[in-house]
């Protein structure tokens, strides 16, 4: 009797143990299969967007259409360290750009910190930079930006804060990068810009993506599409 309560014990850890080890490598499988999901981009190659509408346009890379395609314009503003930065600063690089403003008591901190997300992923990848502008650039001098980027661990020369001319910043926000999308309702600078949007633009100054810069899905994304953008050139 004993001997035949020792068989039963015996088979059912056996057993417990063969479930356990089932499980232990289905987890591994599934956490497997995750990271090849999470470091595959969507597409082939990414959409060019060319008007408010962000309406995708699948163009080949390196075609004449590309070439014709719109294009950030260059433009001229003042950085945290005092710096002049033009298109000259990103030439051969891909940036992520957004608006914000250092005294916003609202949305502006989350976004911040989904940027410096971001910055940690790319830091030491000179390919990749963020150009974040100040839509009240008459209060956030070059002295308040390096205030700012002091307090939230912005990489100098990685992740540039731009001041400037007001009238500048804002066509460059609503005229070429889109990012407030009321169609149907011009503005002027007398308007106040603000989005949460942020943009991927590419070595060839085109934009390539718009994200949620609230959501941390689409940063996550957002961070795939970089790295898909990084094999295209």
């Amino acid at each position: 009797m004993k001997k035949w309560y020792f068989l039963k014990i015996s088979s059912l850890n056996c057993f417990c143990l063969y479930l356990l080890v089932c499980f232990i490598s289905c987890k591994k499988e599934i956490k497997k299969e995750n990271i090849k999901i999470e470091e595959t981009s969507r597409v082939e190659h990414l959409p060019y967007f060319g008007d408010e509408t962000f309406t995708p346009h699948w163009i080949t890379p390196r075609s004449n259409e590309e070439k014709r395609f719109h294009k950030i314009p260059d433009f001229k503003l003042t950085n945290q360290l005092g710096d002049t930065i033009t298109q000259k600063t990103f030439d051969e690089k891909i940036y992520v750009v957004d608006f914000f403003f250092t005294s916003c008591p609202g949305i502006c901190l989350k976004m911040t910190n989904n940027m410096s997300k971001i910055q940690d992923a790319f830091k030491d990848d000179s390919e990749v930079l963020i150009l974040s502008h100040s839509v009240t650039p008459t209060i956030d001098s070059v002295s308040v930006l390096k205030a700012y980027a002091n307090k939230y661990d912005v990489i100098d020369n990685k992740w540039h804060l731009a001041t400037g001319d007001k009238v500048e910043i804002y066509n460059l926000g609503r005229d070429h990068y889109f990012v407030e999308n009321d169609l149907g309702e011009p503005k002027s600078v007398d308007d106040f810009l603000h989005t949460e949007n942020f943009l991927l633009i590419d070595k060839n100054k085109h934009i390539r993506g718009i994200y949620n810069g609230l959501n941390r899905s689409s940063i996550a994304q957002l961070i795939i599409d970089i790295k898909a953008l990084k094999k295209e050139f």
